[in-house]
This record gives C-alpha cells, sequence and structure tokens, in this order.
C-alpha cells in the first residue's frame, strides 16, 4: 500500500468509514474541521495530518500544498478563497499548468480557459524552451513543485514563465526551499547526460560543454526512484533574485493560513509564492 493509500485509510477511519477490524479510535474533540476548497468535502482530521505533503482529504486526498495553490488562484483572479465547485464560470480566464494534480486540474479546466500541460506528452511545454509565439498568452500560470526538476541553467524557466503571462498576470508557483543563504545546483556543468541504473543504485553520467566526464551518485528523485530527478535544493533568498532577475514587477511569500480550507504552515520553508508580471 503507497504512502498516500495509506494516508487515505486512516482518513476514513477518522470519518467513521468502516476499514476492517484493526480500525484505531481517535476523540473527535481533536480533530481538526475544514472544507476542501478542490472537492468541496467536508473533512474532519487529526492536527499532524495537516502537512504540505500528507494527503488531507477524505474525498480526493488532496495535501496542504495542493489546497493552498486553489486558495491562492482564486484570491489572485476573484479577490477571495473560493473553493473549486464555487468559481464562476470565466473560459476568458486563461491558465496554464505545468503538470498539475488531476485532482484540481480537471475541476479547474471546467471552469477556466486552462490547461494543464507535460513536459513529456501532450499538451506539451517545456517552460525552459517557450517559442516566441506564445508570448504574452496567460493571465496566470500554476507551477507546483516543478522548477526543482528543470535542468539548469532554471534562469530560463523563470523568464519564459513571465514572457507566458500577460502585463498583470500570476504566477502561483511552489518548490521545496531551505533558508539558507544560496540555492544548491546539484549538477551545474549538466549537459549532455543520461541516468544509469545499476541493479537499484542510481547514477548521473554527465558530459560537460567543455568534454569532461562527471558521475554523480546519492540521486534525490521524487516520486520514487528513476521518475522525477531533483535538480537542485532552492533557497528562498535565492528564489526572490531568481523572480527579480526574470523580470517580475515584485513577488510575495504566500504562508498565509486559511484554516477553513485545511491550509496551515507551521513552518518558515517550501510554502507558496505568488510572482506578478509588470
Amino acid at each position: 500500500m503507497s504512502a498516500r493509500h495509506r494516508a487515505l485509510h486512516w482518513l476514513r477511519t477518522l470519518a467513521g468509514k468502516p476499514v476492517g477490524r484493526d480500525r484505531p479510535s481517535a476523540d473527535a474533540a481533536d480533530l481538526v474541521a475544514f472544507r476542501c476548497n478542490i472537492c468541496g468535502a467536508a473533512c474532519r482530521v487529526a492536527p499532524a495530518l495537516l502537512s504540505r505533503e500528507t494527503p488531507s482529504c477524505i474525498t480526493c486526498g488532496s495535501t496542504v500544498r495542493m489546497r493552498a495553490i486553489v486558495h491562492l488562484l482564486a484570491c489572485e483572479l476573484f479577490g477571495r478563497s473560493m473553493a473549486l465547485p464555487d468559481l464562476p464560470h470565466r473560459p476568458d480566464l486563461i491558465g496554464i499548468g505545468l503538470s498539475d494534480s488531476p485532482a484540481y486540474a480537471v475541476p479547474l479546466a471546467k471552469k477556466l480557459g486552462y490547461t494543464n500541460t507535460y513536459f513529456h506528452t501532450e499538451p506539451r511545454l517545456d517552460i525552459a524552451a517557450v517559442p516566441e509565439r506564445r508570448a504574452a498568452e496567460a493571465d496566470f500560470i500554476i507551477a507546483s513543485d516543478v522548477f526543482e526538476h528543470v535542468a539548469p541553467p532554471v534562469a530560463r524557466a523563470f523568464s519564459n514563465a513571465r514572457r507566458l503571462l500577460k502585463p498583470g498576470g500570476v504566477l502561483i508557483f511552489s518548490v521545496p526551499f531551505s533558508l539558507a543563504a544560496d540555492t544548491v545546483e546539484h549538477f551545474p556543468a549538466l549537459h549532455d547526460y543520461r541516468l544509469i541504473d545499476a541493479g537499484g543504485s542510481w547514477r548521473l553520467e554527465n558530459r560537460t560543454s567543455d568534454g569532461r566526464e562527471e558521475v554523480f551518485t546519492d540521486l534525490v528523485f521524487h516520486g520514487g526512484p528513476g521518475t522525477t530527478l531533483e535538480m537542485r535544493l532552492f533557497s528562498r533568498a535565492g528564489l526572490e533574485r531568481a523572480f527579480t532577475e526574470a523580470g517580475f514587477a515584485r513577488m510575495r511569500i504566500a504562508d498565509e493560513a486559511c484554516p477553513e480550507h485545511g491550509i496551515v504552515w507551521p513552518e518558515p520553508w517550501s510554502v507558496p509564492m505568488v510572482a506578478y508580471a509588470p
């Protein structure tokens, strides 16, 4: 059973749905109530489940990060937090998702002029190589935990996101980040590379632009070995510089809580951000 399914199993137990003879007990007085702003379900969960990547909606399995993305989008577009089922039908608002979760991508596409895009399949969009013809195309972009996987130099992705936006458009953004002074690039000279599975021990072999051979082990994957490789660990200060250098008018750290939708940020790292096109 995956971590997501284990979490949903526990959530349904708390909600009083039968899950088997080993069903644990929970004190209802200790549970936190909220309405999921993705599927609209009424939820009651243990406070410990309200963390960035732990599924905490009994119906759609949304996490705090996913609900925060929807909360920020609604606030930026409509001036207040709303659940997706309550959004007005506005196909004139054009949006681009970068490999967004289907949990919110599917209902968003029914409400707004939104298209979820992918790096490896249609509809394709490589944020590091955006055609000029797509400039000023979108009112909003959602990039949730994507930019840490973009091959260097990642500055191209920030610049292209800004170019894709119409004047005054918004980028709803998240990545894991630290509070260190600088972003740490794991493979700063990445050029001609391949991932190799040596019996479950993965390594990256790279030939730099000047012909040097590099081998990296102890790789970090998101979503399981061999899937999505972490290229860097951003820092908050590094992100602030990257948005400025890409030409965004301003950005903000969007760490506000929204308890009614089960959104809390007890730690100051890896919280969402919003960047604004000039």
